[in-house]
Order: C-alpha cells, then structure tokens, then sequence
C-alpha cells in the first residue's frame, strides 16, 4: 500500500488536520512518566506533543517532513518560552541523525508507510534510539472500522514490524483525539481506535 503523499499533507496543512487538537495527545500524558531522558518526536506536526515534555524540562527534538508544521512548532516554542529543537526532515532518513535519544515517540506516523518503506521506518528508529531506550507508538487500529483516514494496522502487523532487534511490551488498545468535525463523522465516536504500542530496542 502506497504512503500518502506530501501534497495530500501540504492540503491538510493549508487548513486544520483534525489531529492538530490544541494539546498533547491524552495517551501520552498517561504515560509521560515513562517517557525519559531526551526524546525524538518522530512526525511531530505543529509539535504539541514535543513541547509538552519540553515544558518538563527534557530535551527534545521534533521532526516532520513538511516545513508549514515545523514553523508553527517553532512559533508555539517561542510563544511559550519552552526550548525545543524542530528539524524539517524526512523520517525515513533517520539514520543522518547525529544524535541517539533515550526514547522516541510516534503519534500517528508510522501507519501512514507502506511496507518497504515501514522497514526502512523501523530500522532507522533502531539507528536513533539508545539500546535499551523505548519506542512509544500511537497508530490507527484495524478495529476501526471504514477506511476513511490512513492504513489500518493489526497486532501482528505491530509484532512483524519489530520482530527482530526490539522487545513489544505492550499493545493497548486505545483511541487517537481528534477535533470534532460536523461534515466528517467517518470515525468511531469517542476518537478513531487506535493501539498504544511500546517497544524496547535490545542491545
């Protein structure tokens, strides 16, 4: 299945995506305890996600492909007073990274890859993440019904995709914030289902 392509995104951005909800996302402040050391935010969007575990004092760096998201995250940086670092950049060329982080989090990119390119995904991420740091990992469920909205991914799609290399710890089903869109009621009411996924790179 074909990744989205950048001007299907540069479209979204021109307007409001409705994942671009004003805060971090709910599931990752349930689990921002865990979420330690210095931090990749892998497709960060307008970077609400990276700035709230900025504000907590860690060190963060965002990155996304398209460069109108990536401004607005430095704006709300500066608006905020909160030092984060915001890279225009294509995630599937992690490995030009030079620097390796305690954890990643991922809030609804990695189900937008095709196969080969979700390889690459992964394989990158392991060149970024320090052995025994933590992938956290926010993608659409195959239990959300239609196909409104990108690729769908099951539990043994989650288990192929870090078969080798990484330790699953868990596989939460979960759901995804989006804001409310009157023309559009495509998604489960109560936000699309989703599954929280944390991962640890081994060795």
């Amino acid at each position: 299945m074909a990744v989205v392509d950048r001007s299907t995104f540069e479209n979204i951005y021109a307007g409001q995506p409705r994942w671009e909800i004003g805060r971090p996302q709910k599931v990752f402040l349930d689990v921002a305890d865990r979420i330690t050391g210095s931090i990749l935010d892998s497709g960060c969007g307008t970077g609400e996600n990276a700035l709230y575990f900025a504000s907590r004092g860690q060190k963060v760096t965002g990155i996304d492909f398209l460069a109108e998201p990536i401004q607005r995250a430095k704006a709300k940086a500066t608006e905020r007073g909160v030092t984060a670092t915001f890279l225009v950049m294509d995630a599937l060329a992690l490995r030009g990274l030079p620097e390796v982080f305690d954890s990643v989090i991922d809030s609804g990119l990695f189900h937008v890859f095709g196969d080969d390119d979700r390889r690459r995904y992964v394989e990158g991420l392991a060149s970024v993440l320090k052995p025994g740091g933590r992938l956290f990992l926010l993608c659409f469920s195959d239990a959300e019904p239609g196909e409104q909205g990108p690729r769908r991914v099951s539990k043994q799609e989650i288990e192929d995709a870090f078969g080798e290399g990484w330790t699953i710890e868990s596989v939460e089903p979960t759901r995804f914030e989006v804001r409310p869109d009157p023309k559009d009621i495509s998604f489960s009411e109560g936000g699309p289902k989703a599954w929280l996924v944390v991962v640890r790179r081994v060795g």
